[in-house]
């Protein structure tokens, strides 16, 4: 399960996603997963695969904690346990649950671990426990490897050439010789500087384990912090979950303004980015490389070690006592 993106923490929504009345779907590197609302009101995950035929639990309903399978009427509490199996009273439920899955409510944020069991909790931004910040949420899809989609973020020259009309505008005018970018290594991940011809860019980026970009674009006296996460569907599909976080201007009446904003910026580097070939980041002697692109060859050295070739292995199923004997097994 969740080929080359296992065993991770991933930020992938807003906790009020999840409600308390219907299951919500999502994609995650190839593994349908389902949320709901246990009986306690805690966001929960489970496979989004009945055990009995296969089919899509989240097309069914959520009741009272439980979420009931729309073909056959199983139901499953938040940890996966089956709870019930109409017109089998005999039926050892304990043999018939479905998958369930670690996930969190931190931060405002809905985190999933692409693995069956954690002892690690995910690590939150900061930002996230600053009294009186609004978060604006909003989701693009990129037909692109997520990989393709990470690296971009953590890309400072190419601002001026592919945001020359936006964020890169400045840097486009400006001009320069010579650029230089810094990777500072960091327990969640790395934070990246930037300078041309010496002087110091303002903001800066960070990156956090596996596939968050955080961008600090503070004004003066006040925080405004921009969140990408780059969360992989499938080998060709990247579901991009832009966040702004902002402590003024505080009225939610202006999120449309920051999302348009942001889907303009995005449209720029979508097109460039759905254009790569291979689709996912190839070794690093496989592509012409300088010294300003030390952030993207330091994270495809992360994804390289710690992501690709990783897989979830689902915890064994026994057999049911009715099919034990089976001849046909």
């Amino acid at each position: 399960m969740f080929e080359n993106f296992a065993n991770v923490w991933t930020i992938v929504g807003l906790a009020d996603d999840v409600i308390a009345v219907k299951p919500l779907a999502m994609k995650v590197a190839g593994e349908r997963v389902v949320f709901f609302r246990d009986a306690n009101g805690k966001a929960a995950a489970l496979i989004d695969r009945c055990p009995h035929r296969g089919v899509a639990l989240s097309l069914g309903r959520v009741d009272r904690g439980e979420i009931e399978c729309p073909f056959h009427g199983w139901r499953f509490d938040g940890a996966g346990r089956n709870c019930r199996v109409p017109w089998n009273p005999d039926a050892r439920r304990e043999r018939l649950g479905a998958i369930s899955l670690p996930v969190r409510e931190a931060g405002g944020l809905l985190w999933l671990f692409t693995g069956c069991a954690t002892d690690t909790q995910p690590s939150v931004s900061d930002t996230f426990s600053v009294e009186g910040v609004v978060v604006c949420a909003q989701f693009v899809t990129w037909r692109a490897h997520w990989t393709r989609v990470m690296e971009n973020m953590l890309d400072m020259p190419h601002l001026p050439f592919v945001h020359r009309r936006t964020i890169g505008k400045e840097l486009h005018r400006l001009g320069g010789q010579r650029m230089d970018v810094r990777w500072e290594e960091r327990p969640y991940g790395a934070r990246i500087t930037g300078s041309v011809d010496g002087a110091p860019r303002p903001g800066f980026l960070e990156y956090r384990f596996p596939n968050t970009m955080e961008l600090f674009i503070d004004p003066p006296g006040k925080l405004l912090r921009l969140f990408a996460i780059c969360v992989p569907e499938d080998e060709a599909t990247t579901r991009l979950l832009l966040l702004t976080t902002r402590n003024f201007a505080r009225t939610r009446l202006l999120n449309p303004v920051f999302r348009m904003m942001n889907r303009r910026i995005a449209k720029e580097d979508q097109l460039v980015v759905e254009s790569s070939q291979p689709a996912a980041v190839p070794p690093p002697a496989e592509e012409a490389s300088v010294r300003t692109d030390a952030p993207t060859l330091a994270f495809r050295r992360l994804y390289r070690q710690k992501l690709l070739g990783s897989s979830a292995v689902p915890p064994p199923r026994e057999k049911s006592e009715e099919m034990a004997g089976d001849p046909c097994d």
